[in-house]
């Protein structure tokens, strides 16, 4: 019984020009870095969340260790990818999911473990840097369906956190939260 990863990974990037999940950036794809980040932060296992440009990610990605799920509505929005992560580990015995999204390059496995460690089935917490929320988003596996059911268009968890409070986890002395919206918000 552990942390599981999921990765969101299924947006078309439209603000970045590209689906986030293939850009390319320091020698590896985003998805590339963001599944390795959980991996060695200790989750798994790994599902990583696909929906725009699902084949050229497969075809492109070296993803060995994670699992690869496909968001059949994820131009719907964020929520949609969220339900099809927690579906996936709906089987396993995961006491807990650890969520990223994408385009959070600055996230570090750091980050991943010292939010991880916080785990257990009835867990809700999420990184912040310098006050401010951010990810990685630790929800308890009693609280799955819940979220789920909460988790509409490009919302996420959001809904569900503001109404349930989770434990705030300061991640700044070995992370950036910033995630990426455009080519210009890459990290130098």
């Amino acid at each position: 019984m552990g942390v599981a990863g999921v990765l969101l990974a299924a947006g078309a990037g439209r603000r970045f020009g590209m689906p986030k999940a293939l850009v390319r950036h320091g020698g590896s794809l985003f998805v590339e870095r963001a599944a390795a980040v959980l991996l060695a932060g200790g989750c798994t296992p790994v599902v990583v969340v696909l929906g725009a440009s699902a084949d050229e990610v497969r075809a492109t990605a070296q993803l060995p260790e994670a699992s690869i799920v496909d968001n059949p509505e994820w131009m719907t929005g964020m929520g949609s990818s969220l339900r099809a992560g927690l579906a996936a580990l709906a089987g396993t015995d995961a006491t807990a999911a650890l969520v990223l999204p994408v385009d959070t390059p600055g996230v570090t496995a750091d980050a991943v473990a010292r939010v991880a460690a916080l785990a257990g089935p009835d867990a809700l917490a999420r990184a912040t840097y310098h006050g401010r929320p951010g990810h990685p988003v630790l929800i308890g596996r009693t609280r799955w369906a819940a979220v789920a059911e909460q988790a509409t268009g490009d919302a996420g968890a959001r809904r569900y956190l503001a109404a349930h409070q989770p434990r705030e986890v300061p991640c700044e002395d070995v992370a950036s939260g910033r995630d990426v919206d455009r080519p210009e918000d890459l990290p130098r």
